[in-house]
């Protein structure tokens, strides 16, 4: 059984939100070792004295004094302020492709939050028109793929994706946020994986048993890798397109890998996965990449393998037993249930500081093992903020 760390404390949240205290804690040592309750060194952190993002620093393994928090789905319909623009732009797609509508979103939970990830809003299908993929967002439904995808025909007419031509408002969005958080945050994009968007395109949309995928998978699995490489190719790209236009980490969500069995990711998920970290990393050497996968338990070793930078686990897996399971080289986020933020504001503490004390003082992004729930209370979401900001290690 993996042993927790040293446990935290929490000051006044409200005073622990400035950013000057959190730079200031980063610079007063140059070394710390990380120790365990049972005496066993994990590591040794060099301390930041840098200006910047506390999650950047974070992700090094640099000593910082908490651990930087954002929340997946953090611009969202939970909030107020999203909702009246939803009331006026009804359409999913053109809230995610208008550049003042995108900058917008993106900063709601910035100005109320303060979060230490101010990530674009967006979505992983937004390159599929690109591809010659129509694709469109249906309220009540969610994605719609136009033309399924089922044959080598099919795939053959899949291009490129060249994000400057098809989508300019995203670089000029991620431009734009960097300048309105400056160093305060870290400015986070985002992809969907090949796997992932093998499945979109293929099912139709969403789907529960991936019967398509699937087959094309077990009867035709030549056409499907045809697929996934041109998947793979554009979303390297695509990864370094946002890195050159503002962000500063970016997420890979693999969200239906974990529908695959162990054997069947190491074909169809694995390979392309670390392609695109090693095309990635070959010209964005320090651009931290975090790969989530949600129902990941089974495959975390294997995630760890893509040579990424931090892992993202979902509520289903136990905080420290992850940490164990990944090794103390690779950075963790998460990973409190969603469902959590329904409770008491005693039990949202409780659940914070209980993955935290496990995920240790060392490489972790606090978050939550999803995006947060349609209808979760906004003063839940706030208390969430502010206790994870008040906590020192």
């Amino acid at each position: 059984m993996a042993s927790m760390c040293s446990s935290v404390s929490n000051s006044s949240p409200f005073l622990a939100s400035k950013p000057s205290s959190s730079s200031s804690c980063r610079s007063k040592s140059k070394l710390s070792t990380i120790r365990c309750a049972i005496g066993e060194i994990i590591s040794e952190a060099k301390v930041s004295s840098s200006t910047e993002p506390l999650l950047l620093s974070a992700v090094k393994g640099e000593k910082v004094e908490r651990p930087p928090v954002w929340l997946m789905r953090q611009a969202g319909r939970y909030m107020k302020s999203y909702q009246l623009i939803c009331e006026k732009y009804p359409s999913f797609r053109e809230r995610s492709e208008n550049v003042d509508l995108v900058v917008e979103i993106s900063l709601q939970p910035w100005k109320v939050f303060k979060p230490d990830g101010v990530i674009l809003f967006s979505d992983i299908l937004t390159p599929l028109p690109g591809m010659n993929i129509p694709f469109d967002i249906v309220k009540g439904k969610g994605p719609i793929i136009y033309d399924p995808l089922r044959t080598a025909e099919d795939v053959s007419k899949v291009r490129e994706f060249v994000p400057e031509e098809f989508v300019p408002y995203v670089g000029e969005a991620l431009t734009t946020l960097r300048a309105e958080v400056k160093n305060e945050a870290a400015v986070l994009g985002f992809v969907g994986a090949p796997f992932t968007l093998a499945s979109y395109v293929v099912e139709g949309g969403s789907s529960k048993h991936f019967s398509k995928i699937k087959r094309m998978a077990f009867s035709q699995p030549e056409v499907l890798h045809a697929l996934l490489q041109k998947f793979t190719t554009s979303m390297a790209q695509y990864i370094k397109y946002q890195a050159d236009h503002g962000a500063q980490a970016v997420q890979i969500f693999d969200s239906w890998a974990t529908e695959l069995s162990p054997a069947d990711f190491e074909e169809f998920s694995l390979p392309y996965l670390k392609q695109i970290v090693d095309s990635v990393k070959s010209t964005h050497p320090n651009l931290p990449l975090i790969l989530y996968a949600s129902g990941s338990g089974g495959l975390l070793e294997r995630l760890s393998l893509t040579g990424v930078d931090v892992v993202s686990l979902d509520w289903t897996v136990d905080m420290a037993e992850g940490r164990r399971r990944l090794g103390a080289d690779v950075a963790v986020q998460g990973n409190v249930d969603p469902g959590v933020l329904f409770g008491s504001k005693d039990f949202i503490t409780k659940r914070i500081n209980d993955t935290v004390n496990k995920a240790g003082n060392h490489k972790h992004i606090l978050n939550l093992g999803h995006g947060i729930v349609v209808g979760t209370p906004g003063e839940n979401v706030a208390h969430f903020f502010e206790v994870a900001k008040g906590i020192r290690y």
